[in-house]
């Protein structure tokens, strides 16, 4: 079993080159893998600091470039679309995630008897601004109330999911904060980790506060339409016949 890790980023070429190695460190030996770095219109060099440390490492990492800045879910769906893993795990290009947690959860997938399936992270000790923790907390239950996804912190960017199911989803722009809501609708599975969550050491976050208030909202509304939408059929026996 293949892992493509996948990691967003914009004009975080001081934190790449300690991310990739970070993975390396933790997941060489751990399963056949490699490091999708989608490069979402960086003026810094990020994808270019991405291939070096691959090649300084002996690390598989390929670099995808976008023209434009176009959002962490289109980057994320072009990361999947050109990974070769049959599981993909996502996380933040930030450094705030630890690749540490990336075992546990590889461990937790291969104990799933549903072949759709998200591993979601959950940041329990977050390393943010009290306002911001407070946000979030709003946000989870809200979404929770509404969604009724499992999931106590969606908006962790570490998650593992099958290559197939994330690619059997509706997309939309800022789909990666309704995953575990989205496979659930499907007939999936969602399991909580537990995972770290570190302070941000080198750049500037790209979010404000406001965008994520207004743009969840308008989303919330729009995965509870496609909630309602979604038919899961209940397999009732499969027949066939034999060749010859």
């Amino acid at each position: 079993m293949k892992v493509s890790v996948v990691i967003p980023a914009k004009d975080e070429s001081e934190n790449i080159d300690p991310l990739v190695a970070e993975i390396h460190r933790a997941v060489d030996g751990v399963v056949p893998f490699q490091v999708i770095v989608v490069d979402d219109g960086s003026s810094d060099g990020t994808g270019d600091v991405a291939l070096r440390t691959g090649e300084r490492l002996g690390c598989e990492v390929k670099c995808i470039r976008h023209q434009n800045s176009v959002g962490q879910s289109t980057a994320v769906l072009t990361g999947v679309r050109h990974a070769d893993g049959e599981w993909i795990v996502t996380m933040d290009g930030d450094g705030q995630n630890d690749p540490a947690d990336i075992p546990a959860m590889i461990e937790c997938a291969k104990t799933m008897k549903n072949d759709i399936f998200c591993i979601a992270g959950y940041r329990r000790a977050r390393k943010d601004t009290a306002w911001k923790r407070f946000q979030s907390k709003l946000a989870n239950r809200v979404r929770d109330a509404l969604l009724h996804d499992g999931c106590p912190d969606t908006g962790c960017g570490l998650k593992l999911f099958p290559r197939s199911t994330f690619l059997s989803l509706p997309y939309f722009d800022h789909m990666h904060r309704f995953l575990p809501a989205l496979i659930r609708s499907q007939g999936g599975d969602i399991e909580v980790v537990v995972v770290s969550h570190r302070d941000r050491q080198r750049g500037q976050s790209k979010y404000s506060a406001w965008n994520r208030v207004w743009v969840g909202i308008v989303d919330l509304f729009g995965v509870m339409w496609l909630q309602r939408r979604a038919k899961v059929p209940v397999i009732a026996r499969v027949d066939d016949t034999k060749a010859g």
